[in-house]
């Protein structure tokens, strides 16, 4: 990939002159130790500043930091060492040998690995240990299964010890049995463990950011449970101090007890214990949920053949997938997968390629077809040639184009992100001054509890979470939506900018039509004394003379008799007549085929004229046909239009698009077409050079542009387009230059692209909206702006259920996403 292609399409491309360039190359480090936006956004400025780093996307959803950079400046080594020394932990991935694509500018990575550490990352938050980036891809999952038990079993131990003291409190001294003087004692010992066991990982994480002076979710959550359990701590070591400040803040979360004529001191132990389990609980949820977001990759990487049959030294061998080298021939039964892709040797089969392209009805393969790693062969046997392996086959390169756009940030992440920088500061500062308020508008008698329950909810309520999981995980579930429906989305940019489309260019050959000439009408001439042929014998007649012609109008009529079954004649003195058509002889009859001019030349008369022209104003090209000196009909031959083109266009029109078809063909030929499909404007006689002039003359109007297209001349108007959208049967050229791929050659798959980059965009901004709404009430409320008109005060526990809620809604709303139907 060209430095300017990767600048185009989000990268930041390194300089270059005429003579030099500079390598960019891409690493992808899951990060151990990040707990909310606020660790995200800190790591991704930390990288950025790094010598050689041309760009620094940090993903809080998959746990991975995508860095491209000068390899002659840094490595995945020194960048991993610079987010290690703030804090946090990079894991630089094992590289599969062999697998280097210089034309993607970064080596193969171990897919496997990545994910399995992303899963473990993601699982275990911050309380993974180091060490997995030299591990297998099994190890690297057993980690990550290993801390999600662990993270459940902390968080069933702290339920079973937190219930009683959430009892104990909650009876406000209406059961006997708790109203004794070392109750606070048995709360200290039970809510003890839950801190230090099960709560540790919070008190670590902001032990780390308070060294390297930074805050993160965990210090609110330390700060809030901390100042809660050390009063409690306090006022159960020194109850006289303490003796007395149950009053009006008594309402939100205790009641003063009375016993033997005393008034025992308030305790917050309740709240420290259960805001940790509740925390845990969401972190888990969370956890789960994020998971299923990288669901369809997983798939994809799953759909992997092990093994392969090859053949060596004249005989079968099973061997590994990483074994099969480009020029092995491999062996593929019935039923069996293919392993690499590659061109078909010999043999005969139906391949099921609906994982690459989603389309369901097997396709047939013969000698000279192209086959695909992962297909499932279904009927006959196939002897490959391998010409794909390791990372440049197509499953890996989707797999690669699918994890670049999960990594990706979409423009309206951009907000999100610069709030969460800020974040932590901004909520601890409200924290504190909310404790001074209260502390000074409070009685006396109240003032502390008062001012610790508002304090600690504020520090509890909020939540950079769900700011942070707002975007990436919709992104994530919207692209691997995509690619299980053969729709392959290269970043988030692209993702936001297809649903403000406004206009929509298709290339005409090969995108609204098959790209090639198929025969469309047989027309006998009226008999004379002779009689009139037949349909299937002026077939056969035509397409025996045209056997040696290159032309592709010719080939068509050769493939329409040969799919009739036709049997054909080898011609005899065939003879091109250049401009005109052919003529030869055929079982003994002079042939002629071609133009009406070709007749008229020999002095034939023709009778058709008038059919000919009507079929010329459809767009059809009609072919005249001579046997023995006397007319004997037309064959028609068209690009003929995709049967699935006209309801497509018709889906666009729904969408609001103005569609535009844009051509090299004539006006009247390219009219024709449009008067089929439906399509609003037609620019016609457009050489390949002046199509992105086009495109950039629609967006001078005013239209934010889609281009679709298929071919190497395409290319230059996909690039200028504002999304490019490359039909998948094209080239590699035209694919490397979209925005989107579209794996099969079905036109309604353009406005299902549209139509999912729409409800991918609706669903980030109802995460995005719901996570500031959820911050910008939940917090003034916490704060106890409601107290003095409605005597509510919320409580901890009330909060910290709000926060772990916060950001599990919005990773399930991103869940809603899998079950839409994008049509």
């Amino acid at each position: 990939m060209t430095n300017a292609h990767e600048h185009q399409h989000g990268g930041a491309a390194a300089p270059t002159d005429q003579t030099t360039k500079t390598t960019i190359e891409r690493a992808d480090l899951p990060i151990e130790g990040m707990t909310c936006a606020s660790c995200a956004n800190r790591i991704e400025k930390r990288l950025g500043k790094q010598p050689g780093v041309m760009s620094a996307n940090v993903n809080f959803a998959t746990k991975v930091a995508t860095v491209k950079y000068d390899p002659s400046a840094t490595g995945p080594e020194k960048l991993a060492k610079a987010v290690d020394d703030i804090g946090y932990k990079a894991v630089v991935l094992p590289v599969r040998l062999g697998t280097v694509n210089p034309a993607h500018g970064h080596a193969g990575h171990d897919h496997a690995a990545m994910l399995a550490a992303q899963g473990a990352g993601a699982h275990a938050g911050h309380a993974m240990s180091s060490g997995a980036g030299g591990e297998d891809h099994s190890a690297h999952m057993n980690v990550g299964e290993a801390e999600t038990r662990r993270l459940l079993t902390k968080m069933i131990v702290g339920a079973a010890l937190s219930l009683p003291v959430l009892v104990i409190t909650m009876s406000h001294g209406r059961i006997e049995a708790f109203n004794v003087s070392w109750i606070n004692w048995l709360q200290l010992a039970l809510t003890t463990p839950v801190m230090f066991w099960c709560g540790w990982q919070f008190f670590r994480s902001a032990w780390k950011g308070l060294r390297h002076f930074s805050a993160n979710m965990d210090t609110l959550v330390a700060m809030g449970t901390g100042a809660a359990y050390l009063y409690s701590l306090a006022a159960t070591i020194w109850p006289g101090f303490f003796a007395g400040v149950g009053g009006a803040a008594a309402s939100a979360a205790h009641s003063d007890i009375t016993m033997n004529g005393m008034t025992m001191v308030p305790v917050y132990y309740e709240a420290a214990a259960v805001i940790i389990v509740l925390i845990l609980l969401g972190k888990y949820f969370e956890a789960r949920a994020t998971g299923r977001t990288s669901a369809a990759i997983k798939r994809l990487i799953g759909m992997q053949a092990k093994t392969a049959r090859v053949m060596r030294n004249g005989t079968e061998q099973d061997v590994p997938i990483e074994s099969v080298v480009v020029g092995d021939r491999v062996l593929v039964r019935p039923g069996e997968k293919i392993p690499v892709d590659g061109s078909v040797e010999s043999g005969q089969s139906a391949v099921d390629e609906s994982m690459l392209t989603g389309e369901s009805v097997p396709v047939e393969k013969a000698t000279g077809d192209s086959v695909f790693g992962a297909t499932m062969n279904t009927t006959g046997a196939l002897r490959l040639v391998a010409t794909k392996v390791g990372a440049d086959s197509a499953l890996q390169q989707i797999v690669r184009l699918v994890q670049e756009a999960q990594g990706s940030k979409a423009p309206i992440a951009r907000l999100a992100d610069k709030i969460s920088g800020v974040f932590v500061p901004i909520v601890i500062a409200i924290a504190l001054v909310t404790f001074v308020v209260w502390w000074f508008a409070s009685p006396v008698e109240s003032r502390l509890s008062m001012a610790l329950v508002t304090a600690v909810s504020v520090l509890i309520i909020a939540c950079p979470c769900a700011l942070g999981l707002a975007t990436p995980t919709a992104i994530m579930v919207g692209t691997g939506r995509g690619a299980e429906r053969g729709i392959l989305i290269k970043g988030g940019e692209a993702l936001e900018t297809a649903h403000k489309l406004t206009a929509i260019v298709l290339d005409k050959t090969g995108t609204i039509t098959h790209g090639k000439p198929a025969v469309t009408d047989i027309i006998p001439a009226p008999g004379g004394a002779e009689g009139t042929l037949e349909e299937r014998e002026l077939l056969r007649l035509a397409a025996s003379a045209e056997q040696h012609s290159e032309h592709p109008l010719a080939a068509a009529i050769v493939r329409e008799a040969t799919a009739r079954g036709l049997p054909l004649t080898e011609p005899v003195g065939f003879k091109a007549v250049v401009g005109h058509g052919v003529e030869a002889t055929v079982g003994g009859r002079a042939v002629l085929v071609g133009k009406a001019a070709l007749l008229e030349q020999r002095g034939i008369r023709s009778t058709l004229a008038e059919k000919a022209a009507g079929l010329a104003a459809m767009g059809r090209t009609p072919m005249f046909v001579a046997v023995d000196g006397r007319e004997a009909g037309i064959v028609a031959v068209a690009d003929t239009v995709r049967p699935e083109s006209k309801e497509a266009i018709a889906t666009m029109h729904a969408l609001g698009l103005r569609v535009v078809m844009m051509t090299g063909d004539n006006q009247r030929t390219a009219e024709a077409v449009a008067s089929q499909v439906g399509v609003d404007v037609v620019f016609a006689d457009v050489l390949p050079k002046d199509k992105a002039d086009k495109v950039k003359a629609l967006q001078a109007e005013g239209h934010v542009v889609g281009m679709v297209g298929d071919g190497i001349n395409d290319a230059p108007a996909l690039a200028q387009a504002d999304v490019g959208l490359a039909v998948g049967t094209g080239t590699d050229v035209a694919m490397e230059s979209a925005d989107i791929t579209l794996m099969r050659g079905d036109l309604r798959a353009v406005p299902q692209a549209i139509a999912l980059s729409q409800a991918t965009m609706r669903t980030i901004k109802q995460n995005l909206f719901w996570a500031f709404i959820y911050n910008v009430v939940g917090i003034p409320i916490a704060a106890g702006v409601l107290f003095p008109f409605t005597g509510w005060l919320l409580s901890p526990i009330i909060a910290s259920a709000a926060m772990a809620f916060s950001s599990v809604s919005v990773v399930l709303n991103s869940l809603r996403l899998k079950a839409r139907s994008a049509t």
